[in-house]
């Protein structure tokens, strides 16, 4: 049995994994053992994300350096930057128009008591007159006698609100606030390190890039007889990191085993109905969401790769970034999940790491393709809950700010948070609105990182192929294991 499972492909044996971490979760509820699992199960999932976290920043560090000291012509660096930039703005669009295109017909936010989403829209109102903000679709429910009655509710409602507002998001308001008001190249500002060890300390991973391109650039420019022993360390040590990567990998199916039966656990105490309350009661937008991230992960990015890379099958792709796929549902981190995703692609897709140490660290840091899909979701869906109808100017600036908010929210802790705080001021909403989708985030969190790991998979394979920098070929190149 042992010897079988030993036999397994990586990303077989992570399934394995995933499934027994849910079996175990919703067991070990049911028996009243959840504190158990927090306090024994869970925190080997959180060594699992620390280990992860320790190699990713100096891996892409020496990665970068390694990959630009070892290009023949470093102006093709140049070109690789802009392409990489361009297509993660692209997929991030894409994105976008996907969630409100797919939120628009579903409307999951009509699927509630109209009586309740009346006492919403009189608490819209409510806050818009409290705070001086003009009422998005011309409608006036307040002044309408028809829904006096419902007054009282709408302002028990908005208290309900502002309590949440000043206590637990607080920070992040705060935070979003703080981002919009940033000036317009606050972000390249931020880029260069005053400090890079603080940067290496903090896993400030844009200024991290910066540095190593900074540095690999400033070898390249010195006679090699002069720099030959710092390019062998940077050799040595990019090794070294990638060896740790595998180490760590082999006890991938038992860490993220820890990792879903501690978040299920947490989620559900020791009620595991409660899992399934949570989703009953934002079902609708939850499958909105959930259906959007699908069709970017499973449909619009390989058929873009397929169309633009050749050599690469659809099997093909998903079999090589499986392993990173499932680490990024279990981790619901992209960053921890980068050192998986360049092995991946480096090991399996046989992208040339000059290409994958560029691109990869980039896309972990800027492309949030599934977050950006959920801000457009989440916006029209609270839109709806409260009765309020988003015009194609409305929606189009939903577009713009998400687009721009990815950007400006990068290097920003809980980015996703922040951007949809963002968003919502920017249409003129209730950024407190945050609180009622709070329960599904964490799920969803997970769902949104597959999505943008799969799409730093894919703009690095159409970048490589574009600089003749792919060397998969299916004859010769075997199936991942």
């Amino acid at each position: 049995m042992l010897k079988t499972f030993k036999s397994l492909p990586l990303h077989i044996k992570i399934i394995i994994g995933l499934a027994l971490g849910t079996i175990w979760a919703f067991v070990s509820s049911y028996a009243g053992l959840s504190e158990f699992t927090m306090n024994w199960i869970a925190p080997w999932g959180d060594i699992f994300i620390n280990l992860l976290k320790l190699i990713a920043v100096p891996l892409v560090l020496f990665s970068i350096i390694q990959g630009i000291t070892g290009l023949s012509d470093t102006t093709s660096l140049g070109r690789m930057g802009l392409k990489t930039i361009g297509l993660y703005l692209l997929t991030t669009m894409s994105a976008i128009a996907v969630g409100l295109l797919i939120v628009n017909t579903v409307k999951p936010g009509t699927f509630l008591d109209e009586e309740q989403r009346i006492v919403n829209r009189l608490s819209y109102e409510m806050w818009a007159v409290d705070n001086d903000v003009a009422i998005k679709d011309g409608k006036s429910f307040l002044t309408n006698p028809e829904y006096e009655e419902y007054a009282d509710a709408a302002r028990a409602k908005n208290q309900e609100y502002a309590q949440k507002r000043d206590g637990d998001m607080s920070d992040e308001i705060q935070t979003a606030k703080k981002t919009e008001d940033q000036r317009p190249l606050q972000f390249v500002v931020d880029m260069v390190p005053s400090n890079i060890f603080l940067s290496f300390n903090n896993s400030l991973m844009l200024q991290v890039i910066f540095f190593a391109i900074f540095f690999g650039l400033t070898v390249v420019s010195l006679p090699r007889e002069k720099v030959e022993t710092v390019i062998n360390f940077v050799d040595g040590s990019s090794e070294v990191f990638i060896k740790m990567v595998d180490i760590v990998m082999k006890g991938a199916p038992f860490f993220v085993f820890a990792l879903l039966a501690g978040k299920l656990s947490e989620l559900a105490g020791n009620n595991p109905s409660r899992v399934l309350e949570i989703f009953k009661s934002l079902g609708w937008y939850s499958l909105a969401v959930v259906g959007g991230l699908a069709f970017m992960a499973f449909v619009l990015y390989p058929f873009v790769m397929i169309v633009l890379v050749k050599k690469l099958s659809y099997k093909t792709f998903f079999r090589a970034i499986s392993p990173a796929q499932f680490l990024a549902f279990s981790s619901s981190s992209s960053a921890a999940t980068l050192p998986v995703t360049m092995e991946c692609v480096h090991e399996n897709l046989k992208v040339r790491e000059e290409v994958s140490s560029f691109v990869l660290p980039i896309g972990a840091t800027v492309n949030m393709d599934g977050t950006s899909l959920y801000q457009a979701v989440a916006v029209i869906f609270l839109a709806q809950f409260h009765f309020v109808d988003l015009d194609f100017v409305q929606q189009l600036t939903i577009i713009l700010t998400a687009t721009l908010a990815s950007i400006g929210s990068a290097a920003v802790p809980s980015a996703g948070l922040i951007m949809l705080i963002i968003v919502l001021e920017s249409v003129g909403l209730n950024p407190a609105w945050i609180a009622i989708i709070f329960p599904v985030d964490r799920i969803l969190d997970m769902c949104r990182t597959v999505v943008n790991v799969t799409g730093d998979a894919t703009v690095t394979s159409i970048v490589a192929a574009s600089e003749g920098k792919l060397d998969y070929n299916e004859s010769t190149n075997s199936t991942p294991s």
